[in-house]
């Protein structure tokens, strides 16, 4: 099967023909950095994630783009509010993000564009939109987007025309649908933008957010690109925007396929600070949760459907976790001393096949990780009455490599013991040597104290995390 996805601006899965050929361009909207990211934020960057990694085991180059918006009404007020230079004050929460990428085991993109770094290309792209028509400067100084001008106006949000008054304006970034209107491209300076301010042909300002997209994805990956990515609050009015902006500008086609995922809840319920539900991903991890298993739960549902976020499913998650972590052991405990790799048992040659029909069908992972889960118990079967040969275990192995690299979760981080398990481990080995039995049951508990449990192989002695 070909890999199908769910085009937005269709509404329908389409076959995945990049226009290069080989080459998928995808653009993914980043973070506002005004603050520490959110669960529901990391919703959208792992459906990214998995995507891009699909594409890649699909046997296509991936160039990705995503943006850091570091100026905007947000961040201008907070780095005023703590008395901060706008590049400081969102610094702290860039190297954030990153970090929090790595304990997600999130793939870098190829490009993290932060909009102050390309204010000289919003503004080529506003004099583009002067010279055709669609820009036009009001009474204050400001610049805006006549959507009338722009016959598409609503395409992918399917908007209704006939409700949109035209004329208005809305200044802010964000707005409701009610509010479908003319939308700023260029903010006249005002005192509450401190010192966050450029020289432009209409004046002293600062861009607005629709425009900074635009700006980094086409300079970054063509004035026509593949994939654009977000969450489906971005589908109106800033992707909307975008589209109208950037057409308009260009003449040609913006992305050729358009992808957005669902809402995330928590316990069922809207995630806000008023409700207690807010959670940064710091603060999951401070709760003794790892990345890994937050990594699964945000990828356990369908990427275009609300995801409840519970945190009985991230301990229900540990022992998922804890039968993947036993199994890939146990592989790697059968292959020995064997580095050429068999045939694949059949039950484990159909786990591929498997595995790519349910993904190709517009990643549908509850399909995927059936496969994987039918995987683990055929596997273990097998074990049990000593059925596979090494070179066969070479080949799951090489499997299950395989498919980590498209889901992030099936490998445990490595994790190296420290001086005091390691000579633990060797006081219990000289004891069991020396039939010491008492001696070796304290040192095995207290190995589990320091959360270790030792299998004894042909090998020797091996530690496992529990």
């Amino acid at each position: 099967m070909p890999f199908r996805i769910y085009n937005t601006m269709s509404r329908s899965k389409e076959e995945l023909l990049p226009i290069d050929g080989e080459h998928v361009r995808m653009y993914t909207c980043g973070p506002t950095v005004y603050n520490y990211a959110h669960i529901g934020n990391f919703r959208a960057y792992i459906f990214e994630d998995l995507l891009r990694r699909y594409i890649k085991f699909c046997g296509f180059k991936v160039t990705q783009v995503q943006n850091l918006t570091d100026v905007d009404d947000k961040t201008i007020r907070s780095s005023i509010e703590q008395g901060l230079p706008l590049k400081e004050y969102t610094k702290t929460y860039i190297d954030a993000f990153f970090a929090d990428l790595a304990k997600l085991n999130i793939e870098p993109a190829e490009y993290y564009p932060a909009a102050t770094d390309y204010i000289p290309e919003m503004i080529a792209i506003i004099e583009t939109l002067f010279e055709k028509g669609y820009a036009y400067q009001s009474e204050d100084g400001s610049v805006y987007y006549s959507i009338d001008k722009f016959t598409e106006y609503g395409k992918l949000a399917r908007l209704d025309r006939k409700g949109m008054r035209p004329g208005a304006r809305v200044e802010q970034d964000e707005y409701d649908k009610d509010n479908a209107a003319d939308f700023a491209l260029w903010k006249a300076y005002v005192l509450e933008d401190g010192d966050v301010v450029w020289d432009s042909p209409w004046g002293r300002g600062r861009p607005g957010w629709h425009i900074e997209c635009s700006a980094m994805s086409m300079k970054l990956l063509g004035e026509s690109f593949d994939i654009h990515t977000g969450g489906v609050d971005n589908i109106f009015p800033h992707h909307e925007d975008e589209i109208a902006q950037s057409e308009a500008a260009t003449g040609k086609p913006y992305s050729k396929y358009w992808m957005h995922c669902g809402y995330l809840v928590v316990d069922g319920k809207k995630m806000s600070k008023s409700l207690g539900n807010f959670h940064t991903l710091r603060e999951v991890l401070d709760m003794g949760y790892t990345g890994r298993e937050v990594r699964y739960e945000l990828l356990s549902g369908h990427y275009r459907q609300s995801l409840n976020f519970a945190f009985k499913s991230l301990d229900a998650n540990r022992t998922a976790l804890k039968r993947l972590d036993e199994f890939s052991t146990n592989i790697k405990e059968a292959v020995g001393s064997e580095t050429e790799a068999d045939d694949l048992p059949e039950w484990a040659a159909k786990t591929r096949s498997k595995f790519a029909e349910a993904m190709d069908d517009d990643m549908n992972i509850s399909g995927a990780m059936a496969a994987i889960f039918d995987t683990v118990h055929a596997g273990n079967k097998a074990m049990s009455k000593t059925l596979l040969s090494g070179g066969q275990a070479v080949a799951i192995s090489n499997l299950w490599k395989e498919l980590d690299a498209v889901l992030g979760i099936l490998e445990a981080p490595a994790e190296e013991a420290s001086v005091e398990v390691t000579e633990l481990l060797e006081a219990r080995a000289i004891a069991r040597a020396e039939k010491n039995w008492p001696e070796s049951d304290r040192i095995r508990d207290r190995l589990a104290g320091l959360g270790w449990t030792v299998k004894d192989t042909p090998e020797g002695p091996k530690l496992r995390r529990l």
